[in-house]
């Protein structure tokens, strides 16, 4: 790691803690697990948000491990009411997981959703919310922010859940195309992802929030 993305994670982390965010940072996804595992305890009441990093750091599998009451939207066989009951118990949880799919220089965090569940589990409700993201999710500022949604996590989610929508298609959102575009512009798909649009600053509850930065690049 050049000095750098260094300088950059540093700057990072020292105004996610003036925002009242709690930062850490790994070296490896090998090391998420073990810090994870300091900040909740079994038998909690855990549950999360749909993340590639958190497949790709083992997280899902150590929530699935028997260890913790996972509230599980997953599982196989579940039906959409029981998803919709997933979602609203999760509101009660001791800790709630999940990714950024952008986090400024700043201190902010922008997040970006079609269902919504991810977004208000982030805002409110559970004790304590814990994001794991890959150094690829910093950016400058929330103008970045934006373009790295509408170019890098926006499409790949939408090829990923066969999402009949213009960034499937082509790769980056279509507001991209106007020079008069606002953060919400996008497609009418009814399959669209990019329905609410959340930038988090300041914390009135001081470290609830905790963004844990992994020296790698992960997710989208």
């Amino acid at each position: 790691m050049d000095n750098e993305l260094k300088s950059k994670i540093q700057r990072t982390m020292e105004n996610l803690k003036v925002n009242k965010m709690k930062p850490y940072f790994v070296e490896t996804k090998e090391e998420v697990l073990p810090l994870i595992k300091t900040l909740i305890k079994e038998g909690d009441t855990v549950s999360n948000g749909g993340s590639e990093t958190l497949k790709e750091t083992g997280v899902i599998d150590e929530l699935k491990s028997g260890k913790y009451n996972y509230l599980n939207r997953s599982r196989e066989g579940i039906t959409q009411e029981e998803i919709e009951e997933v979602y609203r118990k999760t509101y009660s949880a001791d800790a709630y997981f999940a990714s950024s799919n952008a986090i400024t220089e700043n201190g902010e965090l922008y997040n970006v959703d079609g269902n919504s569940n991810r977004v208000s589990a982030i805002l409110y409700g559970p004790k304590s919310v814990i994001l794991v993201c890959g150094y690829n999710k910093i950016v400058k500022n929330i103008e970045e922010a934006e373009i790295r949604v509408k170019t890098k996590a926006a499409p790949p989610n939408c090829v990923r859940l066969k999402c009949d929508t213009y960034c499937q298609k082509t790769g980056k959102c279509l507001s991209l195309n106007s020079d008069n575009r606002e953060i919400p512009s996008g497609c009418h798909s009814d399959r669209r992802i990019c329905c609410n649009y959340v930038i988090s600053a300041q914390q009135r509850h001081v470290d609830r929030i905790k963004v844990i930065i992994v020296g790698e690049e992960l997710g989208y």
